[in-house]
């Protein structure tokens, strides 16, 4: 299961759900994440950690005892993103209006055949939901 950025949020700055999406964590065989959705992370955690360095050294520490990985990206997946982009993002006229965090979490899951864990009602309008 591909840990989306929305996710991470929601468990790091214990917001309501969290509980839920620990438990959807704990209960996959495999989850991973990317630098990018890590990073989309930290800029929105920094507030409650004083800076983006801090923030990653909190998901840093989340992600070991989560046992998430992170996997690699490479510029194959570059057509990817566009197809997604183009059919899913903003400026392409479908109400998911993904953005680029959004589209690189969306890739990641679809490249690897797995569900993808979010918060929110971007991503509940594509062929993941």
């Amino acid at each position: 299961m591909y840990v989306d950025a929305s996710a991470m949020v929601c468990i790091l700055a214990n917001e309501p759900e969290r509980k839920d999406f620990l438990a959807a964590i704990r209960r996959s065989v495999s989850c991973f994440t990317s630098a990018v959705s890590i990073f989309e992370t930290a800029t929105s955690i920094s507030g409650l950690t004083g800076s983006c360095a801090s923030a990653l050294i909190e998901i840093d520490r989340f992600l070991a005892e989560a046992g998430i990985r992170v996997a690699p990206i490479d510029e194959n997946i570059l057509f990817e993103l566009a197809i997604v982009r183009d059919r899913y993002g903003k400026g392409s006229g479908h109400p998911a209006r993904l953005n680029l965090g959004d589209c690189f979490s969306y890739a990641m899951a679809k490249r690897a055949g797995a569900k993808l864990l979010y918060k929110g009602n971007d991503f509940a309008q594509t062929d993941l939901a």
